[in-house]
């Protein structure tokens, strides 16, 4: 059963995604999770600011399951890789491309202006370059490199939510895509082969 709490987390990680951390507003919050307005303050005693946080770390954790889910269920990386992006275009254009990622979305506004909101982004940006350096590790990409890997996926992804939502289509997706899986096919072509 879905607590008050998780519904006041689901709510806020929505309207992020959606709005922003400064364009989301406290009674905007307890309208959509369906709550009193106090019950912000009891679970987060550091209003607004904890709130953040907890969505943003909360949210780091859901979009890491769902990467390992994805292209854990592909036939390789490649084709999970590939996945990611359709998965990720279809997301915008059944959103009117209103819904993309509200880590982004939050780094992009706060970076500079909140350094506990700022952290908590650096630390879920870390955790998904690790999930990511791993899973191109276990496909043989030798480590150093599946980090490179790692980075350039969530750089160029970001981007690409970016100006999918700037543009209303889901060119840059596709690009950035195509992109992504050559440097992957080269990462994995030149894997030493034993006799």
């Amino acid at each position: 059963m879905e607590t008050t709490k998780d519904r006041i987390l689901d709510a806020t990680a929505e309207l992020f995604r959606r709005y922003g951390y400064t364009g989301t507003g406290m009674k905007q919050i307890v309208a959509q999770a369906q709550a009193p307005f106090g019950s912000i303050y009891h679970f987060f005693p550091g209003g607004k600011e904890q709130l953040g946080q907890d969505v943003i770390r909360r949210s780091g954790r859901m979009y890491q399951d769902l990467f390992t889910t994805i292209v854990g269920s592909a036939p390789d990386v490649l084709a999970g890789v590939q996945n990611l992006f359709s998965g990720a275009a279809e997301v915008l254009r059944q959103s009117d491309y209103a819904d993309a990622c509200p880590i982004a979305t939050v780094a992009l506004e706060v970076a500079s202006t909140s350094e506990p909101l700022r952290e908590a982004t650096a630390d879920v940006f870390e955790s998904w370059i690790a999930a990511g350096t791993a899973c191109f590790a276990d496909a043989g990409v030798p480590r150093s490199q599946a980090r490179q890997l790692a980075i350039q996926l969530i750089a160029v992804l970001e981007g690409a939510f970016i100006l999918c939502r700037a543009t209303r289509t889901t060119e840059a997706m596709d690009v950035a895509c195509a992109d992504t899986l050559a440097s992957l096919r080269l990462a994995l072509s030149v894997i030493p082969t034993t006799a």
